[in-house]
């Protein structure tokens, strides 16, 4: 970090000297940019504003310094959980009204989502809980002679086909909320810890569904072992100790997914930023450390900060975000300042290859849900009442990223709030001097930056302040000077081959 911090400052020094040499036939690079306003009187909206990189850098704004040759992740995109619920409402539209808001989230040239969690069984956002091998009380199937995907067939499975029709590139991670209730030791939905004797099962259990998603037509990039490993209040749930998950990576899971050639990436943790021990203990076992892709968090608690140090811990091994709820009150004003810096900018900042918002889709009541554990208040990005459609704030978070960054990209350096600049000033006494004076803790606006597989420079931006603030963005000794509204987001993109005469 130190390193990029010293880049960042080179950069600053060196762009704010005055420009001596007039460009013989000048370049102007244009600055696209989509706006969302806190009052929703503008979502997304392309702005009519003309931004155009010039040589001279406005007075008194420390401008934020976009470097591509500072290149961090790579990302594999934004998106939603596709739960059971969501696919449940959709399945209920009339298919020219479902294909049509299918069609404006995944397609790429709208909205783009290119990520999608799926629950393993039921989630909470289920109408029921059911897994891929419910038997009667008492029976045991250790052979998963009745495994079945059954219950996703009538919606999940129908929704994800139409969705790859529309991106046939989109990415899933699969998440279970519980082992079938016979493998548990409370033979209940709800808590109660894997029995031991059925670690083998469990482990075929998981290589089952990814071949049978398969057999869909489904390829299942990811899974995560379990949904928030330490919680055990929801319907459904199974909480795992450490220990426990270790011996059942190490020693059941990672052998059934090499015997049968699963390709599949495994994500630890999948729980809260408070916990990095958790993921830490599981990587120091070097079976587990040698095979796993890396871990995922969720930040209903904890510090997002967190990520970056268990990337400084094992760089080896990538992050993901893989679950955060986002809520609006409607009639009221957006927060999608603050929303895009917690969980775009920051999420991104620290390391994660992708964003996963919590629920695609519920209902108005924010249904369906299972009792005595479901959640009621998750809100879906978008709100289904029969064949009309509501897009509500994560919606729009996630579109602000996933309609502009495209998996492939890569998130490059661009300056953070609190970090260290150089001004160049001239010389009171001296004219012809110029001296420097080292500038600690610069106020820019919360940011990240991206280049794109087709070499376009993507800039988000989050005005959380309550004020208009103009600010100014760097890049490669030019400056394009923009203003943004209290609680606005902007979202800015430009042809990264700028010239320079």
């Amino acid at each position: 970090m130190k390193y990029l911090k010293l880049i960042l400052c080179t950069a600053v020094l060196f762009v704010v000297l005055p420009s001596k040499v007039k460009a013989e036939s000048p370049i102007k690079t244009f600055v696209d940019s989509w706006v969302t306003t806190p009052n929703r009187g503008e979502l997304l909206e392309k702005q009519n504003d003309t931004i155009v990189f010039e040589d001279k850098q406005p007075w008194r704004i420390y401008p934020i310094v976009v470097d591509d040759n500072q290149k961090m992740q790579s990302m594999d995109g934004f998106g939603f959980a596709l739960t059971g619920g969501s696919a449940e409402l959709l399945m209920k539209m009339v298919p020219l009204e479902r294909t049509k808001i299918l069609k404006e989230l995944f397609a790429v040239e709208n909205v783009g989502v290119s990520y999608l969690r799926l629950s393993i069984g039921a989630s909470d956002l289920n109408s029921f809980v059911f897994s891929y091998d419910d038997i009667e009380k008492g029976e045991t199937d250790y052979n998963l002679k009745k495994f079945s995907l059954s219950q996703d067939l009538k919606d999940v499975v129908p929704v994800l086909k139409e969705i790859l029709k529309i991106n046939t590139d989109i990415k899933i991670m699969g998440s279970p909320w519980s082992a079938p209730v016979w493998m548990k030791e409370n033979a209940n939905v709800r808590g109660g810890a894997l029995k031991k004797e059925c670690y083998d099962v469990y482990a075929n259990y998981f290589v089952k569904y990814i071949q049978a998603m398969k057999y869909e037509g489904i390829t299942i990039d990811a899974i995560t072992i379990q949904n928030e490993t330490l919680n055990s209040n929801n319907t459904p749930s199974m909480p795992w100790f450490n220990h426990e998950q270790k011996a059942f990576l190490k020693n059941y899971l990672i052998p059934a997914f090499r015997k049968k050639d699963i390709t599949s990436k495994i994500i630890l943790f999948d729980h809260n930023c408070d916990r990095p021990d958790y993921p830490l203990t599981l990587l120091s076992d070097p079976v587990i450390g040698d095979y796993v892709d890396g871990s995922g968090f969720h930040n209903y608690r904890g510090d997002i900060n967190t990520m970056s140090i268990l990337h400084n811990a094992r760089p080896d091994k990538n992050i993901y975000f893989t679950e955060q709820m986002v809520v609006d009150t409607p009639g009221k004003a957006f927060d999608i300042a603050g929303q895009v810096k917690r969980l775009i900018v920051n999420t991104s900042r620290n390391w994660s290859k992708n964003v996963i918002l919590w629920n695609l889709a519920g209902d108005l009541q924010n249904n369906p849900h299972t009792d005595n554990g479901g959640c009621t208040m998750c809100q879906g990005a978008i709100s289904i009442d029969g064949n009309i459609v509501t897009r509500n704030l994560a919606y729009y978070v996630i579109g602000h990223a996933s309609k502009f960054v495209c998996p492939g990209s890569s998130r490059i350096a661009s300056t953070a709030s609190g970090e260290q600049a150089l001004s160049l000033t001239q010389d009171e006494e001296r004219p012809e001097v110029m001296r420097t004076a080292l500038i600690n803790n610069i106020q820019v606006l919360p940011n990240v930056a991206f280049k794109t597989p087709d070499g376009k420079i993507v800039l988000i931006v989050s005005n959380d302040s309550y004020s208009n603030e103009n600010f100014c963005i760097q890049y490669k000794g030019k400056y394009a000077n923009i203003k943004l509204k209290p609680g606005c987001v902007g979202t800015y993109c430009w042809k990264a081959n700028l010239e320079i005469k």
